[in-house]
C-alpha cells in the first residue's frame, strides 16, 4: 500500500478550499480516501464560517462514516455527513441561501473483497485496473450542459460582453442542485443530493490503484490537453503528486489570461492498493 498526496491553493492570498484525507486501517487490509473541492462563493453566501471550514467538516465526517460504517453505502455516508455538517452551523447560518457553502466530492473505500467509489460533480477519480487500463470515473453533468446554456456560453465567448457572460453564468447557476435530476449537483446542506452521485463497485483483485484529483489538478488533461487520463496517472506514479501540480502551474502561467481563475486550488491523492 502506498499513498502519495498533495494539495496547494491557487493563490497564497487565499485559503485552500480543497480538502483531502486518507485512512488505511491495518486490521482488514482496507482503506478510505476523500477529496473535496469547495465551490468559491460570491461575496455573500449566508455562512459566517466559510468554505474551508465547510470542507473540513464535511470531509472529516465523510471519512469517518465511510471508514467505520460498512453497513452504509458511500451515498448514505455522504448524506449523513451532509446532515452532520449542516447541523454544526444550522443555528448561525442561512443554509437556504442558494450559495451556502458546498463542494464536489470524490470518495472511495476498499477491503479485501471490493473497491467502492462515489463521484459528485467535476472532480475526478481514476481507477487503474490490474491489467494497467485506466478508467476515468466521472460525473459529466456540469460539462454536458443543455443546448440552450451552451448557446449562451458560445455567445459570451464570441462577444466578450459582460451582459452575455452574466446571462450564461445565471443560466448555469439555475441548474445547480436543480430538482428532479435536471441539473448538476454539489454537496451543500441537502442530504438528498447524495442520490445523484455516480457510484459503483469493483472486485478488489481487479484494481491496482486509485487517483483522485480536483479540477484544478485535472486541468493537465481537461484544459491544457497535455496528456490523457492514463498519462496523468502515469505522471503521478513516476514523478509524484507534486510534479503534477507543478506542471499545471507552469501551464497556467504560460497560458493567456483566463476570465475565471488563472490558478485554481489543486489536489492530488494517489492510492496504490497493491
Amino acid at each position: 500500500m502506498r499513498i502519495d498526496m498533495v494539495t496547494e491553493p491557487g493563490s497564497p492570498q487565499r485559503l485552500n478550499e480543497d480538502y483531502m484525507s486518507a485512512a488505511v486501517p491495518a486490521a482488514d487490509g482496507g482503506g478510505t480516501l476523500v477529496v473535496l473541492d469547495g465551490v468559491t462563493p460570491p461575496e455573500e453566501d449566508g455562512c459566517r464560517h466559510g468554505v474551508p471550514w465547510f470542507v473540513a467538516r464535511l470531509g472529516g465526517a465523510l471519512l469517518e462514516l465511510a471508514g467505520t460504517r460498512q453497513d452504509m453505502s458511500l451515498a448514505e455516508c455522504l448524506g449523513a455527513a451532509v446532515v452532520r455538517t449542516a447541523d454544526a452551523h444550522r443555528g448561525t447560518c442561512d443554509l437556504f441561501h442558494p450559495r451556502t457553502p458546498q463542494a464536489t466530492v470524490v470518495a472511495a473505500r476498499w477491503d479485501e473483497e471490493r473497491v467502492e467509489h462515489l463521484v459528485l460533480s467535476d472532480s475526478a477519480l481514476l481507477l487503474e485496473a490490474a491489467d494497467g487500463t485506466v478508467h476515468p470515473l466521472l460525473d459529466r453533468r456540469l460539462a454536458e450542459l443543455p443546448a440552450t446554456v451552451r448557446d449562451l456560453r458560445d455567445r459570451a465567448r464570441l462577444t466578450g460582453e459582460e451582459a452575455d457572460r452574466t446571462a450564461y453564468v445565471d443560466a448555469v447557476e439555475a441548474l445547480r442542485n436543480a430538482p428532479d435530476g435536471r441539473g448538476f449537483y454539489t454537496a451543500a446542506a441537502d442530504p438528498g443530493v447524495a442520490a445523484y452521485a455516480v457510484t459503483g463497485s469493483h472486485h478488489r483483485g481487479g484494481v491496482h490503484a486509485l487517483l483522485a484529483v480536483t479540477d484544478g489538478a485535472a486541468r493537465w488533461t481537461e484544459t491544457f490537453h497535455l496528456g490523457d487520463w492514463a498519462g496523468l496517472l502515469a505522471l503521478v506514479r513516476t514523478e509524484g503528486a507534486r510534479a503534477l501540480v507543478r506542471r499545471v502551474r507552469a501551464a497556467e502561467s504560460e497560458s493567456a489570461p483566463r476570465r475565471g481563475k488563472q490558478h485554481d486550488d489543486a489536489t492530488v491523492l494517489l492510492a496504490e492498493l497493491d
